[in-house]
C-alpha cells in the first residue's frame, strides 16, 4: 500500500489528573522520549501525534505500535521511561487507537480537525497510570 492510499490524521492525547511533578513524553520508533513534560500545578498535559490511515482502517506513524493484526497504539512514556532518572516511576501507557470510530477519522480526514482522546494520568492506587489506559472520552476538536 502506497502513501496516496493513506491520509493524514492529527491525534491530540490529553492526559487529565496527571500525578504533579511526574515526566511523561510520547516514545517514538527508536524508544527514546519525545516531547518530554510534567503538570507542575495538576494541569493536562497534552501531546500531538501525526499518523496516517488507510483504508481498512489501518493506522501508520512514527509513534503507531501495533500487537498482532488488528491492534494499533501509542504509547506514553511516565518517569525513568520519559528521561527522568530520578523518579520512582518506570511505566508506559498504552492508549489504543485501532477502535477509534469510523466517523471521527471521516470527520478528521475531511476537516481542519483533532481526534482528541482523553485518559486519566491517575490510577486507582494514586500513581501515575500505566498499561492499557481506557479512554474518557473521545471527540473531534479544533486543532
Amino acid at each position: 500500500m502506497g502513501r496516496t492510499d493513506q491520509a493524514g490524521v492529527s491525534l491530540r492525547i490529553v492526559i487529565e489528573r496527571p500525578v504533579i511533578g511526574v515526566l511523561h513524553s510520547l516514545q517514538g520508533k527508536d524508544d527514546l522520549p519525545l516531547d518530554p513534560k510534567a503538570s507542575i500545578g495538576g494541569e493536562a498535559l497534552v501531546f500531538d501525534v501525526p499518523i496516517h490511515v488507510a483504508p481498512g482502517p489501518k493506522f501508520f506513524g512514527e509513534q503507531v505500535r501495533r500487537e498482532g493484526p488488528v491492534r494499533r497504539f501509542i504509547y506514553i512514556r511516565v518517569g525513568q521511561l520519559a528521561g527522568d532518572p530520578a523518579s520512582p516511576w518506570s511505566r508506559r501507557i498504552k492508549i489504543d487507537i485501532h477502535d477509534i470510530e469510523n466517523a471521527l477519522l471521516d470527520c478528521a480526514m475531511k476537516g481542519d480537525a483533532v481526534i482528541e482522546t482523553t485518559i486519566d494520568g491517575t490510577g486507582a492506587d494514586g500513581t501515575p497510570a500505566c498499561a492499557t489506559v481506557r479512554p474518557l472520552a473521545r471527540r473531534i476538536a479544533p486543532r
